[in-house]
């Protein structure tokens, strides 16, 4: 993104607390049960509350490792729902409150978070907990500063936008989490 863009996204007045112009269900679910409810840096803290439940996922998806033979399929199809079943909520959220891809939206950082950990074995994520830290800030870093055309996605009408992007990022992240999770279990060994 130019200098431009980003001051126009960022450098706007928040007004406090219209997430209140929705309705509840649609608030639970766009803020991800209110970590978006952040003051100071909503989108770190959803993708924070994303990666605190990428824990139990990965224990979860531990008991069906002699299925997937150490993939976690788990992320994948949790990050696929997230995005699809988000857009409605996301698209009410906006159109009530009269905002458009709102700091406190962060269930598309949750969809990021999950992709980032698609393919991670989830044994390295329960034995190196660091691995955690390592994708929250790889994700982070794509969901920031939108290199590789990341912010192109942003342009998708509605929800589309809002979800698209923060999904490409959690990509690009878990495609550079796959060889750092094994150096990670490699080195811990």
């Amino acid at each position: 993104m130019n200098r431009e863009e980003l001051k126009e996204k960022y450098g706007k007045k928040r007004v406090p607390h219209e997430w209140r112009g929705t309705d509840l269900l649609s608030t639970l679910i766009t803020t991800f049960f209110g970590s978006g409810m952040s003051p100071k840096a909503p989108g770190t803290m959803g993708s924070l509350a994303a990666t605190i439940v990428a824990y139990p996922m990965a224990l979860f998806a531990t008991k069906f490792d002699h299925i997937f033979y150490g993939l976690n399929p788990l992320f994948f199809v949790a990050a696929i729902i997230v995005f699809f079943a988000a857009i409605p909520f996301v698209n009410k959220a906006m159109k009530d409150t009269g905002t458009e891809d709102p700091g406190w939206i962060v269930i598309d950082e949750v969809c990021g978070i999950f992709m980032t950990f698609a393919l991670v074995n989830p044994y390295i994520i329960v034995d190196n907990p660091i691995t955690l830290l390592v994708g929250f800030g790889l994700f982070r870093f794509f969901d920031i500063l939108k290199p590789l055309g990341i912010h192109r996605f942003e342009k998708f009408p509605g929800a589309w936008g809002v979800m698209a992007d923060d999904l490409l990022g959690g990509i690009y992240a878990g495609i550079l989490m796959f060889p750092i999770s094994i150096a990670i279990d490699f080195i811990s060994l």
